[in-house]
């Protein structure tokens, strides 16, 4: 990378992750997520966007911390769980969103799009072309992320 392109800064969809890489058997181990962007994509920068619920997944937020990532929380509210409710401001960010993916396909500066199977890949993207998305689902990208539990030494 040189000075001229600037860092490259990953935004994860922690719920969308957590969900697609579950419905497929799997856990991402956010450690290995954090190296693996840093080391394929050289990203300096990775915001991992999620709900905060409560102060019960603590130790989720720190890990995610510990690993790299920076935080971002989107609280939901207590009457709004479990229930499904129209937004448009939703609507508005993603269509912006959209049209800067495309911006920067254009000007060469669009990295990849991660999907973490090919299931939950949103087929919006699909006219951006295979070597703009990639699966994290994929076999030599799975076994460098995954999250395999440590098994404890006896004393």
């Amino acid at each position: 990378m040189t000075e001229e392109t600037g860092p490259n800064v990953a935004f994860v969809d922690g719920q969308n992750l957590h969900l697609g890489t579950r419905e497929s058997g799997w856990s991402v181990d956010h450690i290995k997520f954090r190296t693996y962007l840093a080391e394929k994509y050289h990203v300096s920068e990775a915001y991992y966007f999620l709900g905060f619920v409560s102060g019960d997944e603590q130790d989720l937020y720190d890990n995610l911390q510990k690993a790299g990532f920076v935080l971002s929380f989107r609280e939901h509210s207590p009457t709004l769980r479990g229930t499904k409710k129209g937004n448009v401001d939703s609507d508005i960010v993603f269509g912006v969103m959209k049209k800067l993916v495309d911006y920067l396909v254009k000007k060469g500066k669009f990295g990849k799009m991660l999907f973490p199977n090919r299931a939950s890949a949103s087929s919006l993207y699909q006219k951006l072309g295979g070597e703009f998305f990639d699966y994290l689902e994929n076999p030599d990208v799975k076994t460098k992320i995954s999250y395999s539990p440590q098994m404890k030494k006896a004393p």
